[in-house]
C-alpha cells in the first residue's frame, strides 16, 4: 500500500494513506497493525484525514519498508482489531456535537421567528416538567433553577436567552455522557474476550456460529491456543488450561472430563469439547465486566459534595434574585442572578473533572474503576496487590534442578529440554530456555515422543525409557520409584515451587523446580510504600498456599490470601 510522508522529525513521522476514503474498520486495522511493529512505540490513525502519526525507534527505512508492505487484504490483521472499538463511539459523539452547534447556528440565522419560537417551546417542555417535579416533591434542586430561568425568559419573550440556556445545558450533558461512556467502554474493553464466533458440535459435525446463538447445554469445541468462550464442563478430551486471567495462577492447570472451565481462560495444550453451563452474558467473566461497569458509576465524595452543594445554593440564588427584584424592580437584573448561579457549573464540572482524571490515569496504564476510588487513594491505609503480572513476571522459569540417583544436573536438564522442546506449554518453554541459557546443546537422541495431555511426555533414549511430567504421571501412571536411600531428600523438596519429575528406566532421575520470578522492583516498591506510612500491604492471588506464602515473604507484604477468585477479591 502507498503512503505519503506529510511531516517528519526525529523519531516521529506522519504519513497519509493514498486512498480516497478510510473507513472506521480500516483505521482500526491500520492502527492495530502499526502497534505490532517492534520499532513502533506509539501510533494513532485519524480516519477523516487518512493520516497515521507514528512514534518509533530504530531504523527509519525498516519502518518505511513495513508500511509499503501493508495491505488491508491480509486476513490475519482482522484478528488484531478489537471487537469493540472506541472509534465508532467517538465518531458518533463528534457528529452529535458538530450537529448540535451547526443546527444552533442555522436556527439563529435562517429560521423565521415563529419557527424559532415553536422550537424553543418544544425544547423547553422537559426542563419545565423537571422543575415542576421538584416543586411537587418540595425539593429545591438545580433543575428548579434551570426551569425558572427558561420559563421567565420565555415569559418575557426573550427567546434567544432561553434558547442559549437550553443549548448550554444540553451541551454540558452531552460532554458528560460522552466522557462517561468512553471511560466505561475502555474499562469493559480491557476485560472483554473479543470472541464473536465459536465452533459448536452438532449432529452434522462442527458448525461455526455467532457466540450469541450459543445456549446453555450446547457443546463447544476448543482447540490448543484457543480461548474458552463460555463457562462450561468438559465432556471430551484432556487439556492444560492457563487460568492466569481469572485466578492469577501462572502454571497451566490440567482439566479432564467432568472438570469445570471458565470463560476467558486459554487452552495451552490439547483439545476438548465442553458443555456450556452459562450462556453469553451470564458467566463469571461477564460478571467481572459488569462489576467494573458498576464500579465505574460510583461517584466520589467530591462529586456527591458538589451535587449536594449545588442543591444547597439554590435557595440562596432564589433569594438573591428576589432581593434584586425588590431593590431594582427590574426583571432583567433579577433574571441575571438566576443565569449566573454557580449551581449548574458545580454539578456539571465535577463529573467531567473526575472522568478526565480517570482518562489521564489510563494513559499511564493506571486503571481507576470509579471516581470514588480515585479520591480514596489519598486516605488509603491498605494497598492490595495481585501477584501474577504485578509482583511477578507471569512467565515461569527454572529455579533449580535437583538430580537423584547420582545423576548430574546439567545432563538431566539437557535431557529434559530435549524432550520438552517439542511442546509449546509454558513449563516446557521454561525448561528449554534454561538449557539454552546454560549453553546446553541437546541433540535429538530420543525416539518418537508420546505426549499425554495434562500428564507428561514419554520417549526412549537408547534402550532406556524416559518420562517427564507431573508427579501423578511419573509415579502412578508410569510406576517410577525413588532411588534407594533418597526418600528424605525427596521429602525435602522446596514446596514453594512447581515440580517437573524426570524418570529414567522406572527410577526418578531429577526434579525440575519451576517458579514465577519476582519483578526486580517489587521489593523496593513495597519498602517505599511502608516508608510512606502505609501500614498494611496485602497480596491476593489465585495460586496455592505454599506459593503465596513464599512470594509474600520475598516481597515483604504484611498479609496474603491464597486461592482467591476474582469475585472474591471484590470482597
Amino acid at each position: 500500500m502507498k503512503f505519503q510522508i506529510k511531516h517528519e522529525c526525529r523519531g516521529r513521522i506522519r504519513v497519509q494513506a493514498m486512498q480516497q476514503r478510510m473507513t472506521l474498520e480500516q483505521a482500526d486495522m491500520l492502527e492495530a497493525w502499526l502497534l505490532t511493529l517492534p520499532q513502533v512505540e506509539r501510533a494513532s490513525v485519524h480516519e477523516r484525514t487518512r493520516c497515521a502519526v507514528i512514534e518509533y525507534q530504530g531504523d527509519r527505512q525498516d519502518l518505511l519498508r513495513a508500511l509499503a508492505g501493508f495491505s488491508y487484504q491480509n486476513h490475519a490483521l482482522a484478528e488484531l482489531v478489537p471487537l469493540h472499538s472506541s472509534r465508532a463511539l467517538n465518531r458518533a459523539y463528534e457528529e452529535k456535537l458538530v450537529g448540535m452547534v451547526a443546527f444552533k447556528a442555522v436556527r439563529s440565522l435562517f429560521f423565521p421567528a415563529p419557527l424559532r419560537t415553536a422550537y424553543a417551546v418544544v425544547k423547553a417542555v422537559p426542563y419545565l416538567f423537571r422543575a415542576l417535579r421538584c416543586l411537587l416533591r418540595r425539593q429545591l434542586h438545580v433543575e428548579l433553577l434551570d426551569g425558572i430561568s427558561i420559563c421567565l425568559s420565555m415569559a418575557r419573550r426573550d427567546l434567544d436567552t432561553a434558547s442559549s440556556v437550553m443549548f448550554l445545558l444540553r451541551l454540558g450533558e452531552l460532554l458528560e455522557e460522552w466522557t462517561h461512556k468512553k471511560s466505561v467502554e475502555n474499562l469493559a474493553r480491557s476485560m472483554s474476550l473479543n470472541i464473536d464466533r465459536v465452533w459448536m458440535k452438532t449432529e452434522n459435525g462442527e458448525e461455526l456460529l455467532p457466540l450469541h446463538q450459543v445456549q446453555a447445554g450446547d457443546q463447544v469445541v476448543v482447540r490448543m491456543g484457543g480461548m474458552i468462550p463460555l463457562d462450561g464442563t468438559i465432556v471430551e478430551g484432556e487439556v492444560m488450561v492457563n487460568q492466569a486471567s481469572l485466578t492469577g495462577e501462572s502454571i497451566p492447570v490440567p482439566k479432564r472430563p467432568g472438570s469445570s472451565v471458565c470463560a476467558g481462560t486459554v487452552v495451552e495444550e490439547g483439545e476438548c469439547v465442553l458443555t456450556v453451563t452459562q450462556q453469553s452474558g451470564e458467566g463469571r467473566y461477564d460478571k467481572i465486566v459488569a462489576m467494573i461497569e458498576e464500579s465505574e458509576q460510583l461517584k466520589s465524595a467530591a462529586e456527591n459534595h458538589a451535587a449536594h452543594l449545588a442543591d444547597q445554593l439554590v435557595p440562596y440564588t432564589l433569594a438573591g434574585s428576589a432581593l434584586v427584584y425588590l431593590l431594582t424592580r427590574n426583571v432583567t437584573r433579577a433574571l441575571s442572578v438566576l443565569m449566573v448561579d454557580f449551581s449548574c457549573a458545580l454539578k456539571l464540572s465535577m463529573p467531567l473533572a473526575v472522568l478526565s482524571a480517570m482518562s489521564e490515569a489510563s494513559r499511564f496504564h493506571v486503571t481507576v474503576k470509579g471516581g470514588k476510588y480515585l479520591e480514596a487513594v489519598a486516605q488509603a491505609d491498605t494497598i492490595v496487590f495481585d501477584k501474577t503480572g504485578t509482583l511477578t513476571h507471569a512467565s515461569p522459569v527454572v529455579a533449580q534442578v535437583i538430580p537423584f540417583g547420582g545423576n548430574k544436573e546439567p545432563e538431566m536438564l539437557r535431557l529434559a529440554a530435549c524432550l520438552e522442546e517439542h511442546y509449546p506449554h509454558s513449563m516446557a518453554k521454561a525448561v528449554v530456555a534454561e538449557a539454552e541459557r546454560r549453553g546446553l546443546r541437546h541433540e535429538e537422541r530420543h525416539s518418537k515422543v508420546d505426549y499425554i495431555v495434562a500428564h507428561g511426555v514419554s520417549s526412549s533414549v537408547g534402550s532406556e525409557k524416559v518420562v517427564i511430567g507431573s508427579q501423578h504421571f511419573v509415579f502412578e501412571d508410569e510406576g517410577c520409584v525413588l532411588p534407594a536411600g533418597e526418600q528424605a531428600r525427596f521429602d525435602a523438596l522446596p514446596g514453594e515451587y512447581s515440580h517437573l519429575y524426570l524418570g529414567i528406566s522406572g527410577v526418578l532421575a531429577a526434579v525440575i523446580c519451576i517458579e514465577d520470578p519476582l519483578r526486580s522492583e517489587a521489593r523496593c516498591v513495597i519498602d517505599a510504600l511502608h516508608a510512606q506510612g502505609i501500614p498494611r500491604l496485602v497480596m491476593m492471588t489465585g495460586d496455592s498456599e505454599r506459593t503465596a506464602r513464599s512470594v509474600a515473604a520475598a516481597v515483604g507484604v504484611d498479609e496474603y490470601f491464597a486461592e482467591v477468585l476474582p469475585e472474591d477479591k471484590r470482597e
